[in-house]
């Protein structure tokens, strides 16, 4: 995987659009990379954690490859799934006007 991390920044670097629109996808990408590490890092498949929610296995996968857009009570019902709770934050963003 670090060798994508490295080409998705240098392409970044190169392109301001692509960076742009890749940053305003961020938080979306952020939100399924917590749900994959979670899933992982307790040994759960996709269909365990499917048997567990009651959510299907292959919405699962589709939020987990971003082609399924998950409303906030699926994504609460996820984290329930792994014995956890959802936390939202606001935090500052460096980029915004004044």
């Amino acid at each position: 995987m670090g060798s994508y991390l490295k080409y998705r920044d240098e392409e970044l670097k190169k392109d301001p659009l692509l960076k742009e629109e890749y940053d305003a996808l961020e938080p979306e990408y952020d939100i399924i990379q917590a749900m994959i590490d979670a899933r992982k890092q307790q040994n759960l498949t996709q269909k365990e954690l499917s048997e567990r929610t009651g959510i299907t296995q292959a919405d699962i996968s589709r939020i987990e490859n971003g082609t399924r857009n998950p409303s906030l009570e699926m994504v609460k019902r996820l984290a329930r799934g792994m014995g956890m709770v959802l936390k939202l934050e606001f935090v500052p963003d460096a980029k915004a006007y004044k």
